[in-house]
């Protein structure tokens, strides 16, 4: 076996070493080559793809506004309609824009299409329920048993309504708390309005005693209504008179027709006064008691 000099063994190993060093940087040429020519090409187009989306986007929103501003000071046009329809229309002009911009960046649309499609399948089981608060809330536009701002009272949630979007109704009760309901509920739940006519009538049942003149208390009630400039004489005329008998007092029934906005503080306002005018006239208002007789045995 012949021994190989030091030299001789350096020599062949540099020059064992010296492809694989040429082939490293050969490969870094190319993946440089290549990182250039897509930024070059498609990197250039995705930054534009990005800036045209924004830019879209914003007008879009800017438009939206403007509109609703515009619609909100037009009395004939239906705030709801109007809301619901600027608000969808954003979303539609947006998916167009985007996948618009997929083709231009040159993304293939018919495997995204088909991506999507299966995605979606997949979604719209998992969400049967959202499609139904969608279907409901389409139906809630287009029957409209209730719009913005009005008063409601939906399957037992009472407040105003703020907005009505595609899943659910959105109501501020009268002490300024958030009630989301579901548009399914508000689309099949028994429904009241009580903004919907410009006139309600104000119930009220006063108790006398039956030691008084309910002729006198009627009078007093009926005099009491008619000083109250908020009442009205029209569709009919302030009423009172006796409705039952209770088991501790005589129940007489006022009925007043006001504007709907004055509802509450005509409520309000009578039980007060009327409290006022039966105790200056000498008129009594019981309070439940119960008489207990105690016979004694001889």
């Amino acid at each position: 076996m012949e021994a190989t000099s030091l030299p001789e063994a350096t020599a062949e190993a540099v020059a064992t070493m010296a492809p694989a060093a040429g082939d490293s940087s050969a490969s870094f040429e190319t993946i440089k080559t290549s990182v250039l020519s897509w930024l070059l090409t498609s990197g250039i187009k995705l930054l534009i793809a990005i800036l045209i989306l924004l830019v879209s986007f914003w007008i879009i929103n800017l438009i939206a506004k403007g509109l609703k501003k515009r619609f909100d000071k037009n009395e004939k046009v239906d705030k709801t309609v109007s809301k619901t329809f600027i608000y969808i229309g954003k979303i539609v002009v947006k998916a167009v824009i985007v996948a618009c911009l997929v083709a231009f960046v040159g993304i293939d649309t018919s495997a995204l299409s088909a991506l999507i499609a299966s995605v979606g399948v997949t979604i719209g089981l998992a969400v049967n329920g959202t499609l139904g608060n969608i279907a409901g809330g389409m139906l809630i536009i287009i029957t409209r048993p209730f719009r913005l701002d009005d008063f409601v009272d939906i399957g037992g949630s009472t407040g105003t309504v703020e907005d009505i979007k595609l899943c659910h109704t959105k109501l501020r009760t009268v002490d300024n708390k958030i009630i989301y309901v579901p548009n399914s509920t508000a689309a099949s739940a028994t429904v009241t309005n009580f903004s919907e006519k410009d006139l309600r009538r104000v119930d009220i049942d006063f108790s006398i005693s039956y030691a008084d003149d309910s002729a006198k208390a009627v009078e007093v009630i009926l005099d009491t209504a008619g000083r109250d400039e908020r009442i009205l004489s029209e569709p009919a005329a302030p009423f009172a008179a006796v409705g039952s008998y209770d088991s501790s007092a005589v129940i007489i029934k006022s009925r007043n027709w006001v504007k709907s906005a004055d509802y509450w503080d005509v409520y309000f306002s009578l039980l007060a006064n009327v409290r006022k005018a039966l105790e200056a006239g000498g008129i009594t208002i019981p309070f439940n008691q119960i008489d207990v007789h105690i016979k004694k045995d001889d």
